[in-house]
């Protein structure tokens, strides 16, 4: 991959520079010709906690997304080749490389808590002004857009909130729930994959799925399911549409004792990972996910195992995140005043999302364009049976409404990937 690199010294807390300072890792991708070259598009991560390692993968894809543009690649503080929370233990050399081994976890938790001050200027006010520094520093000729995943989409809008740049366009995939709306937050993500799950199967499915799971503790079945949550592995299955659309047969399979098809389905589940992950920086900072997710998306810090089970007992499909905010190890910080605000405006903007997204909920993605509609314009593109980072799971679809968009047309108001038919 032919890019030019940077590494930016940034401040550590920016309103107070004399405090230290982080390093962030800035990629650029030149655009294929430089006779037809029209400006630049930030692509900004999600997680929190991923890299921008992790579009390397997708990179054709935003190719044709965004004809005529460089493409941009920060890793957020905390994150790839960027400063870490734990620098020691989230090293390349390290045993796991930047990945933290099971011995790590201990050192890398005593360090937050002995510089909680330090692990506290890792939030999303600080990663947002980082952002607009680096773009403020490194913009070059041209339009300037912007294009975010995930919680990248709440990174891009408390940016434009707290320290706004003039941007040409903002494309937002997967778009986060409004910060005010508690009933998605993590802490309810069980609910948003069970609504899912009961989406994608009909009735007799249903009815099937739900005398599979009634079956005797010691049923030979539940030998072949990783930790032996079948809710948990068909809830993981949900995010990837060609792997989802194999549930009814896994679940029918398995009331035979036929496990074959779930291995199948987990043996392509690790591959769609390894592609994902081809770079050594590109798995998450778990540490900075952690911190992150339980201090600011989280709306209640005082969950406990007994209600994560409870609001869990009748659903089909689970997420283990609620079970993650449980008595988080990290020394959280409080949100600040920032969090559940909107910008004073925002530049021409597309949202791209999944009818099915199992991990940013389509209902919250509607109510929050209507928020957005309040403070600029915005196209809303609906990918009908669509799951997350629509740029990966439905390339054609998020290609082709983000190119009518740069284009100043309109996108489509539907599409259906081909492969979700």
């Amino acid at each position: 991959m032919d890019s030019e690199c940077l590494t930016a010294a940034l401040p550590l807390r920016h309103e107070a520079p004399a405090d230290g300072s982080i390093e962030v890792f800035v990629r650029r991708v030149p655009a294929a010709s430089p006779e037809t070259r029209r400006g630049e598009v930030w692509l900004i991560a999600g997680g929190p906690g991923e890299p921008g390692a992790s579009f390397h993968p997708l990179l054709a894809t935003f190719r044709a997304a965004f004809p005529d543009h460089d493409l941009i690649v920060p890793d957020h503080r905390g994150t790839g080749r960027s400063t870490r929370l734990c620098p020691e233990q989230e090293s390349p050399e390290s045993a796991e490389g930047v990945a933290l081994a099971g011995e790590e976890w201990g050192p890398c938790i005593g360090s937050l808590h002995a510089n909680a001050a330090r692990t506290a200027a890792f939030n999303i006010t600080e990663a947002a002004q980082d952002l607009s520094t680096l773009i403020a520093r490194h913009r070059r000729d041209g339009e300037v857009r912007l294009y975010a995943v995930s919680y990248g989409t709440q990174l891009a809008l408390r940016m434009l909130q707290v320290a706004p740049q003039p941007l040409d366009g903002l494309v937002l995939d997967g778009l986060v729930p409004p910060e005010s709306a508690a009933q998605w937050d993590l802490g309810h993500r069980t609910a948003v994959v069970d609504a899912v799950g009961r989406e994608l199967l009909g009735p007799d499915d249903v009815v099937t799925y739900r005398t599979l799971l009634a079956t005797d503790a010691d049923a030979p079945w539940r030998a072949h399911v990783p930790g032996g949550d079948l809710r948990r592995t068909l809830g993981m299955l949900l995010n990837f549409p060609s792997l989802r659309a194999r549930i009814p047969q896994i679940v029918d399979a398995l009331v035979r004792d036929d496990a074959a098809p779930l291995q199948t389905a987990l043996d392509d589940l690790q591959a769609i990972h390894t592609t994902l992950t081809t770079d050594p920086f590109s798995p998450p900072s778990l540490p900075l996910v952690m911190l992150i997710s339980a201090s600011e998306n989280n709306d209640r810090r005082d969950l406990d195992p007994t209600t994560v089970e409870a609001e869990a007992r009748d659903a089909l499909f689970t997420s283990p995140i609620p079970g993650f905010l449980v008595d988080t190890p990290l020394p959280l910080y409080p949100r600040d005043r920032f969090f559940g605000g909107l910008p004073a405006a925002i530049p021409p903007t597309l949202v791209v999302h999944g009818t099915l997204d199992p991990n940013t909920p389509y209902a919250g993605a509607l109510a929050h364009v209507d928020a957005l509609r309040t403070i600029g314009p915005v196209q809303l593109s609906t990918v009908d049976a669509g799951a997350h980072l629509l740029a990966f799971v439905a390339p054609d679809c998020f290609a082709g409404a983000t190119r009518a968009f740069v284009a100043g047309e309109e996108a489509p108001v539907r599409c259906r990937e081909a492969d979700t038919q």
